[in-house]
């Protein structure tokens, strides 16, 4: 029986991930749509059909002024309202790598106060200053509300980006990130699994090895590494050595992310 779950991928305009999102939701169950952003502009009470909206990876408006700057301009003006409704409906929002840049210059995320609207962090430029396309580690914080990282630890995922870089000149703001639990993971030492400030560990030089953040309620999430490109065991680059080591996963560790929303989405919290 198809799923009665419905989820929004916006696509166009440089977004180059949807059809690998499209794939991870149908993977976990839901009955995902891809969309482009000019219809959605057109109409923007269509984000009202769907339980889940997802801004997916990519160079939209090849990342001009700075990634995610021209997409999350042009939906302050045209989309705010529904989204700020689609928000209070208690639907989910994920954002992946240019999506979660998206998110961060909209003001989705971090969401504090009940705030949706107002640009509270960046992401900068690598510390390295230049693009990096590796393998990292994520670690997940068990005490965050994210309804996507729910009962995860550890996974490794690619990374794919040129400005990744969590930053604000407010440590005030980090602490409250902290304490409201909207740290949802970070990066980490494969050999300690601790939080890293390291290069290449981290690849970015985010602070307090921020990878990814949510909101207060746990219902709005994005990340800089890609769950999208881990759905198949064999995705992983070590692969090989993990079947004959005995440690080759059932299925890509990307997927749970996924399958987390649709269970929330399916039975609520």
């Amino acid at each position: 029986m198809a799923s009665e779950i419905p989820v929004l991928i916006i696509t166009g305009y440089g977004l180059n991930c949807e059809v690998e999102s499209h794939y991870a939701w149908q993977l976990a169950g839901a009955r995902p749509e891809m969309v482009h952003y000019n219809d959605i502009l057109e109409r923007p009470a269509r984000l009202h059909d769907y339980s889940a909206l997802m801004f997916v990876g990519g160079f939209s408006y090849g990342d001009h002024m700075t990634s995610g700057h021209v997409f999350a301009g042009r939906a302050r003006h045209r989309l705010m309202r529904d989204l700020e409704r689609f928000i209070a409906d208690r639907k989910l929002i994920l954002g992946v790598c240019n999506g979660f840049q998206i998110m961060i210059k909209l003001g989705l995320l971090p969401g504090l106060d009940g705030d949706y609207a107002t640009q509270k962090l960046s992401l900068l430029q690598n510390d390295c200053g230049m693009f990096q396309n590796y393998w990292i580690r994520l670690g997940f914080e068990t005490g965050s509300p994210c309804v996507f990282t729910r009962g995860l630890r550890s996974m490794p995922l690619p990374v794919r980006h040129g400005e990744g870089k969590v930053f604000t000149l407010s440590r005030r703001l980090l602490e409250r990130l902290e304490e409201a639990g909207c740290v949802a993971c970070r990066y980490v030492d494969p050999s300690t699994g601790r939080p890293t400030m390291s290069y290449p560990h981290n690849p970015n030089g985010s602070l307090d090895a921020i990878a990814g953040l949510c909101d207060p309620t746990g219902r709005i999430f994005g990340l800089m590494p890609h769950p999208e490109a881990y759905l198949y065991p064999e995705n992983h680059p070590h692969w090989d050595m993990q079947r004959l080591e005995g440690t080759l996963p059932a299925a890509g560790l990307g997927l749970q992310i996924f399958q987390n929303a649709v269970e929330y989405l399916r039975h609520g919290a």
